[in-house]
């Protein structure tokens, strides 16, 4: 029997508003006053996200992010910094313990990434799942600080190469899992971004990056487009979860809740950059 889904897609927003709006969701899950979503969401500006465990000044190069036009947020998740840009953002809130999600937190995962791996093989790429949980380059600055360098457990890697990244929070018996699937990065304004050493030639940085990051075009004999992604993505997640999709928007509620968020939280800097709030 197949499970009734929100489908969200929000479009360009800004860095606290995208996170706003997948907090207020989950709120709205964990109330019991929605269904399980899926959202799909951009960035405009382009957005560097920190972990819920980051500070802005000890892992984003704050001066750099202004220079480049980049907006900088915190996460209510952890894990590493991610810029965001030219990529496919998702986000699935839903309950535990459901007929989609029956096994705890490591399942949630290895579900996500089931349907990732089979939307990337569609557009041809035969991506593999991390089974362990990589510590990721060593040193300081962006090589310790960026999400693409270190594979976690059931996330996306090819030729070595992480190709998706991942983040989730629980709470009330519920989750919010977001992630990001790159079709280009720029590497040199990914480690100007996230460069916190002083002294290291960017082209050097970026080719150090190289190594361990990963974008969908990087590979592609044809570039995928951003719609076609997302469609193809939609479309496993219905075959394989079993899902049917409601097209949707945010409430009024939802709405308010998360102009609240974005207040007290994600645009602000005590939320941001000093870890507060």
């Amino acid at each position: 029997m197949k499970t009734d889904w929100r489908l969200i897609r929000s479009g360009a927003l800004t860095g606290a508003e995208n996170m706003a709006q997948d907090e207020a969701l989950l709120e709205s899950v964990v109330a019991g006053s929605s269904l399980p979503v899926l959202r799909l969401y951009r960035w405009s500006p382009a957005t560097v996200t920190l972990g819920y465990g980051q500070r802005g000044s000890d892992v984003v190069n704050l001066s750099a992010c202004k220079d480049l036009g980049l907006d900088v947020v915190r996460r209510c998740t952890g894990g590493r910094a991610v810029l965001h840009d030219h990529e496919m953002t998702y986000a699935v809130m839903s309950h535990d313990q459901s007929s989609v999600f029956p096994g705890g937190v490591l399942n949630n995962y290895q579900v996500i990434a089931r349907v990732l791996q089979q939307t990337l093989a569609q557009i041809g790429l035969d991506v593999q799942l991390s089974m362990e949980r990589s510590h990721g380059l060593e040193g300081v600055g962006a090589e310790r600080s960026a999400c693409f360098t270190a594979p976690g457990q059931f996330e996306l890697v090819y030729h070595g190469h992480k190709l998706a990244g991942c983040a989730q929070k629980r709470y009330g018996g519920s989750f919010l899992h977001h992630g990001s699937v790159p079709l280009d990065i720029d590497p040199v304004q990914l480690f100007q971004a996230l460069n916190t050493r002083p002294g290291l030639d960017p082209s050097t940085g970026a080719d150090l990056l190289m190594r361990h990051v990963g974008w969908l075009n990087r590979w592609l004999s044809a570039p995928v487009t951003l719609e076609q992604l997302e469609t193809a993505f939609i479309e496993t997640c219905a075959d394989l979860l079993q899902v049917d999709f409601i097209d949707d928007q945010l409430t009024a509620a939802e709405q308010l809740r998360v102009a609240e968020l974005r207040e007290l939280r994600y645009a602000n800097p005590d939320w941001n950059q000093l870890g507060l709030c």
